[in-house]
């Protein structure tokens, strides 16, 4: 186990983890949402640092990136989910102690040697969201930029801004998953309700850390298929988000 970085202590040995927007208030012995994140006597630890469910070296627009260091391979591994969400990978669906048992041990060191050994340019935290191992990865990332490695997220999106800002510095790349542009949407997929942060985090991860950021939506037919949505997500002002801030650019949409 690995002590979290962004952790809040409350009373009775209750804390809360800080590393994603879930925010979840855990009591003593219990998991938050991911199943990664546990408070043992009142600490919270993450459960799988350096442990990796899925490992391969892919070319970068297989994540995908189609505008970042194109034609170049990257080294790249994840390990689990924090949304249920239907239609999901065997992976995918797995609980956490099943995840921990599918995988196997890779150091940060072990990573960026694995990725230079297969002249990887980069290194990216995929399959799936990165945010459930943060401490690792951030330990990954640095290492990876003294080893001039590029560092890439590929990520629903839901990381809490105060983390964004401690693995900032080290991240290069932030694709994200939009699944959808309206509050029934992501209530009925992904059963969250502030779904707005993920698009305030893309925005700060691209103006405050200037990461090259893309975004993806998976089109699902009569969920997220409507003019009214794929045109949010294409400019980036639906009605039911808000006017555009000034002085900010339209986003872009890759369907796939």
């Amino acid at each position: 186990m690995h002590e979290a970085l962004i952790a809040e202590k409350l009373s009775g040995s209750v804390v809360r983890c800080n590393i994603c927007q879930w925010r979840c208030t855990i009591q003593p012995e219990n998991s938050g949402v991911c199943g990664m994140y546990r408070n043992v006597k009142g600490v919270l630890y993450n459960l799988n640092y350096g442990l990796a469910s899925s490992v391969a070296v892919d070319p970068i627009e297989k994540k995908p990136l189609f505008h970042f260091h194109p034609g170049t391979q990257v080294f790249r591994w994840g390990v689990g989910l924090q949304f249920s969400l239907p239609g999901l990978p065997e992976l995918g669906n797995l609980d956490g102690e099943d995840v921990l048992k599918a995988s196997e041990k890779i150091s940060p060191q072990m990573a960026v040697d694995l990725a230079k050994e297969n002249n990887c340019r980069g290194i990216a935290w995929t399959y799936n969201e990165p945010s459930m191992w943060f401490e690792y990865t951030l330990d990954t990332a640095k290492l990876a930029k003294q080893n001039d490695l590029y560092t890439v997220y590929v990520t629903n999106g839901y990381l809490s801004p105060e983390a964004l800002d401690i693995i900032g510095p080290y991240l290069d790349a932030w694709r994200v998953d939009i699944k959808g542009f309206s509050d029934k949407l992501y209530q009925n997929l992904a059963k969250i309700k502030n779904w707005r942060g993920i698009l305030e985090t893309a925005q700060r991860a691209k103006t405050k850390w200037h990461m090259h950021v893309e975004v993806v939506t998976n089109i699902i037919p009569t969920m997220n298929d409507d003019d009214a949505q794929l045109g949010g997500i294409a400019n980036g002002s639906p009605q039911n988000w808000g006017r555009r801030r000034r002085g900010t650019s339209p986003g872009s949409i890759q369907i796939i």
